[in-house]
C-alpha cells in the first residue's frame, strides 16, 4: 500500500516519468528462464548530474568499482544493469563491467565513462559477456518513454513483483518529478545503500548536493530495511538529475533543497516498504516505530535490532504475540536506554494491543493478539520514555519459504 505525503502526487511512467528519460529491458540469456528479462537500460537525453551510494561490504562487485570511477566527475547519462549474475569475486570482473559500459556507450554514442554499471544475482560465477554484447543493439533500439516497467522487470532476481514509483511535486515554481525502480528480496541488510535502486528526476540540482540528499534520505529509508541480516556485495543506489523541469538549480542547502529531500524521502520510503514487504518467502510487512529515545541514533539502533531479530520475525510468521522477543532485542541492542521505561504495542488494521509497560508484561487476550497479528502488515510500536529521538525500520516475517528459496538459490 502506497503511503501518501501531502504535496507529492503519485503519477504513471516509473523512471521515465521525469522529463528527459527513456528505458528498456530485454532477455539476453544470462538467466536460463527465457520468460524473464535480465538486461536493463536507463538513458537520459543529455548528460545529467549524478550521484550514488554503495554497499560497505568489504567484498564488492566489480560494477561498483567501475561506477565509482565513472561518477567522480558527478556526471552520467545512462545506467546498464544485468540480473542473474552479480559479477563479483571474478578475476575478469572489472574487465567485464568496463566492457558493459563500453558496449552501452558505443550503442548510444556517448562516452563509456558516462555509464553507470550494475549487476545482481549469483556471486562467484564468471559473467558471460557474449549475451550482453549480442543484446545491446536490441536493448538500445527498444528504448522508450514507456520502458520503465520492462527495466524494472529486468533487474529482478527473487522478487515476486516489480517495484517502481514516480511522484510529482512543485519546486521553485516548476512542476518536477522524481522516480525510481528497485529490486531486493533477500540479502537485504544495508550498511550505506541497499539492494539495487535507480532513481531519476528532472529537477536541477548541483551534483554535490544531489549526493548529499541521496545519502541523507537513504539513512532514514533504505538503511532502515532488513530482510535477513545479510549485506549484499552489490548494493547500489544511483540517481540521475536531468534538470529539464526548469526549476532554479539547487545550489545551497536552503528551502528548495529540503523540499527536494522530502520528495526523495516520500519516494525512497515507499520503495523501502515494498522491498521489505517482498522479502524472500515473506507473508507480512513489519514496521517498527520507536519513540522516546535519548537520540535519533539510539532510536535507529533499537528499531533495527528488533526488525532483524530472527526469533521475533519467526514469531510474527506464527502470529504469536511473543513480546519477550521484542524486549530481548531492545535489550541486546547497543542503544543507551532504561529497560524499565520501555512500553510495547502491537497494531494492525485489525486492532491494537498493549503487551508491555515499564519493561513488564501486561495481561492481554491471546485470541485478540492473534487477530491483530493475522493482518499482512504489522506495526510494532516501542516507547522508550527517555527523550525525543524517533525512528522507523521495516522488515518482514521469517518463513519456511525463506529457507527453501536460499537452500537452492545457486542451483
Amino acid at each position: 500500500m502506497f503511503v501518501k505525503f501531502e504535496g507529492f502526487d503519485l503519477v504513471e511512467g516509473g523512471i521515465c516519468a521525469p522529463k528527459g528519460f527513456r528505458a528498456a529491458g530485454v532477455h539476453c540469456g544470462i538467466r536460463k528462464n527465457k520468460e524473464k528479462k535480465d538486461l536493463a537500460l536507463i538513458v537520459a537525453d543529455e548528460p545529467c548530474a549524478a550521484a550514488a551510494i554503495y554497499t560497505q561490504n568489504k567484498v564488492k562487485g566489480a560494477p561498483i568499482t567501475v561506477t565509482k570511477r565513472h561518477l567522480k566527475n558527478g556526471t552520467a547519462q545512462a545506467v546498464i544493469c544485468n540480473s542473474g549474475n552479480a559479477n563479483t569475486c571474478n578475476a575478469d570482473g572489472e574487465y567485464k563491467a568496463l566492457r558493459m559500459a563500453e558496449l552501452c556507450g558505443k550503442a548510444l554514442s556517448i562516452p563509456a565513462e558516462d555509464v553507470i554499471v550494475a549487476s545482481t544475482g549469483v556471486i562467484g560465477q564468471p559473467l558471460p559477456i557474449e549475451p550482453i554484447e549480442a543484446a545491446i543493439p536490441e536493448l538500445a533500439g527498444s528504448l522508450s518513454a514507456e520502458g520503465s516497467s520492462d527495466a524494472a522487470e529486468a533487474i529482478m532476481t527473487t522478487d515476486t513483483y516489480k517495484k517502481e514509483i514516480a511522484l510529482r511535486f512543485t519546486l521553485g515554481g516548476k512542476e518536477c518529478t522524481v522516480a525510481g525502480i528497485a529490486k531486493g528480496s533477500g540479502m537485504i541488510h544495508p550498511n550505506m545503500a541497499t539492494m539495487l535502486c535507480f532513481l531519476t528526476t528532472d529537477a536541477a540540482v548541483e551534483p554535490y548536493l544531489l549526493q548529499k540528499a541521496l545519502k541523507k534520505v537513504a539513512d532514514d529509508t533504505f538503511n532502515m530495511v532488513s530482510v535477513d541480516g545479510d549485506t549484499s556485495t552489490n548494493d547500489m543506489v544511483s540517481i540521475l538529475a536531468s534538470g529539464k523541469a526548469g526549476n532554479p538549480k539547487i545550489v545551497a542547502e536552503e528551502n528548495d533543497f529540503e523540499l527536494f529531500c522530502n520528495a526523495l524521502y516520500a519516494l525512497m520510503m515507499n520503495l523501502s516498504r515494498e522491498i521489505a514487504r517482498d522479502g524472500e518467502g515473506a507473508t507480512k510487512l513489519l514496521e517498527c516505530v520507536v519513540s522516546g529515545a535519548k537520540t535519533v541514533k539510539d532510536a535507529k539502533i533499537v528499531a533495527k535490532s528488533v526488525i532483524t531479530s530472527s526469533l521475533f520475525k519467526a514469531a510474527m510468521f506464527g502470529e504469536d504475540a511473543n513480546w519477550g522477543r521484542i524486549l530481548c532485542a531492545v535489550g541486546y541492542s547497543e542503544a543507551d536506554l532504561a529497560i524499565n521505561k520501555v512500553g510495547v504495542q502491537l497494531a494492525s488494521v485489525k486492532g491494537c494491543i498493549d503487551v508491555c509497560e515499564n519493561g513488564a508484561g501486561l495481561a492481554f487476550s491471546e485470541e485478540e493478539a492473534k487477530e491483530v497479528l493475522s493482518a499482512d502488515e504489522i506495526k510494532i510500536v516501542i516507547r522508550l520514555g527517555d527523550g525525543e529521538g524517533k525512528a522507523v525500520a521495516w522488515g518482514c516475517d521469517l518463513t519456511h519459504d525463506y529457507v527453501k528459496i536460499n537452500g537452492d538459490y545457486r542451483t
